[in-house]
């Protein structure tokens, strides 16, 4: 990784999407506590705007505010335009934007669904193949992409949400394989129930799976940094949620799909 101080025009500089609240906020956060310049990418640019205030006056980093809606196909190119336009060369880079839904399949709503692909999925693939272009050709760089421990099994009543995790935790394996020795790392993080807006959301507040416990943002986000920084592939914040993934590895699937439907299920 880049060795560029803060405060000169070559500041180390890290893109994080979703960062507007829960595990995006946090890590974005961590990444002010280390001295890098802050990209700021979500939907609501009032909430960008504050945190790049509180995050100029604790920390003394300067933070551009992206409002963009990851649902939107163009937003990606929106977004690299405007940093090649600001001459920001970006460091890390993190794809923590996503959201989920409840219910079965055939009774959702389509639009939605194909919105989530949109965001979990192509815009994820999108930054990620804009950004490690100029990464590779400097030689470095770091990529983390937010999957969730829903990747490792079919999630009945959450059936395209857990697909896209799914996606992103083998992409991520796959991509991290392809760029070995080059100085460009990537790393999956994979949290289980976090508390966050996240599950409200999804309307899954009352789901066995988050009454069953969560971990907070800040927990998950200093778990996924330190791995990032670390040049580590995978990571999976908490020892419960480790056994979980890997005890679906060990069960027949069917099996595997019956116990998260009913994990999934309402109390």
């Amino acid at each position: 990784m880049s060795d560029r101080k803060s405060g000169s025009s070559a500041a180390r500089a890290a893109l994080i999407t979703g960062a507007s609240s829960g595990i995006g906020y946090e890590l974005a956060r961590l990444f002010a506590q280390d001295d890098y310049r802050l990209v700021l990418v979500a939907r609501n640019r009032e909430r960008l705007e504050e945190i790049a205030r509180d995050f100029s006056s604790r920390f003394g980093v300067t933070s551009i505010v992206l409002a963009q809606d990851l649902a939107d196909p163009a937003a990606p190119k929106r977004i690299f335009a405007e940093l090649q336009q600001r001459s920001v060369e970006v460091d890390a880079l993190v794809n923590n934007a996503g959201f989920g839904s409840f219910g079965p399949f055939a009774e959702a709503d389509l639009a939605a669904d194909l919105r989530m692909v949109q965001v979990n999925v192509t815009s994820l693939t999108h930054l990620t193949g804009l950004l490690v272009r100029p990464m590779l050709a400097r030689g470095a760089g770091r990529i983390m992409n937010v999957a969730s421990t829903a990747a490792f099994q079919a999630g009945p009543l959450m059936a395209v949400y857990y697909a896209t995790k799914a996606y992103v935790l083998l992409f991520s394996e796959a991509i991290a394989n392809e760029l070995e020795g080059s100085g460009v790392t990537v790393t999956c993080l994979c949290p289980g129930p976090t508390r966050t807006e996240f599950h409200l959301r999804a309307q899954m507040a009352d789901s066995k799976l988050f009454r069953w416990g969560m971990m907070e943002a800040a927990q998950v986000a200093r778990a996924g940094y330190r791995a990032m920084m670390a040049g580590k592939t995978l990571v999976i914040p908490g020892f419960k949620n480790q056994a979980g993934a890997w005890l679906t590895r060990l069960g027949p699937r069917s099996l595997v799909t019956n116990i998260a439907r009913r994990a999934q299920e309402r109390v």
